[in-house]
């Protein structure tokens, strides 16, 4: 009966953790650039003395869904839509080290560094923040390069001023951190991307089908319960055990 208990309690369990990752997805529907968890479950064959007869189920939340979202157009010179799955934009985390997203909804704070949409400062491809002048307009190129006209030079020619680091990393290679952002191996390099990497004026939305995500939680909510019928049913079934053999 133990065996019965053992795998339906695995079982509920693993179903609160992938629906802790739904219910994370449902929270960043609407969220620029974020891709979706995946979630899990395998079997895992508990050893030690005697046969190998109970599988437990084990839930993990591991991976992303790194196909794209759909695509917003804002108008906004400082929006942009990497051109890849692959491509990946340089910010800064809160240790000052590099790491990539494609939350691409850029702003300046008020010394003028560039950040996102989440107060994290874009990196240039030098691996330094990018910090601009007073301008009067300001555009970003196909190939992440910022220009502007200074302020007060009016009819001036747009001048560069920085470019925006955009790197090109294979998805199964990133692991995404507790703040969101994805990062490589200790052992692995970003390869700069190169040519037009990025389209001016749109945003890529979050890749989290909704309706999935609802009916998705909706099943594993059943299933948490089913796991925990088996689970009161081993239990009313070791009482009557116990109640039989005092009876004898």
């Amino acid at each position: 009966m133990d065996k019965a208990l053992y795998v339906a309690m695995t079982g509920a369990q693993a179903a609160l953790r992938a629906q802790a990752a739904v219910s994370h997805n449902l929270a960043n529907a609407s969220t620029t650039g974020f891709k979706a968890l995946l979630h899990a479950t395998e079997p895992f064959v508990a050893k030690g003395e005697g046969l190998a007869t109970r599988t437990y189920a084990m839930g993990d939340i591991g991976g992303f869904d790194s196909s794209g979202g759909s695509l917003q157009s804002t108008g906004n010179p400082l929006d942009f839509a990497l051109n890849g799955a692959d491509l990946w934009m340089s910010v800064a985390d809160r240790g000052g080290q590099p790491a990539y997203t494609r939350a691409t909804d850029l702003k300046l704070d008020a010394t003028g560094r560039l950040t996102n949409g989440r107060g994290q400062p874009v990196l240039d491809d030098a691996g330094s923040p990018i910090a601009i002048p007073p301008f009067q307009s300001l555009s970003i190129g196909a190939d992440g390069t910022v220009a502007i006209v200074p302020q007060g030079e009016a009819g001036g020619q747009a001048q560069n001023v920085a470019r925006i680091g955009v790197v090109q990393a294979d998805p199964r290679q990133l692991t995404r951190g507790e703040d969101g952002l994805f990062r490589l191996p200790p052992d692995a390099a970003p390869t700069p991307a190169a040519g037009n990497v990025l389209m001016s004026g749109v945003l890529e939305n979050s890749n989290v089908n909704a309706t999935e995500q609802l009916v998705a939680m909706i099943s594993l909510s059943r299933q948490f319960e089913m796991n925990l019928k088996v689970i009161r049913s081993g239990d009313e079934n070791a009482r009557a055990s116990a109640t039989l053999l005092r009876a004898r």
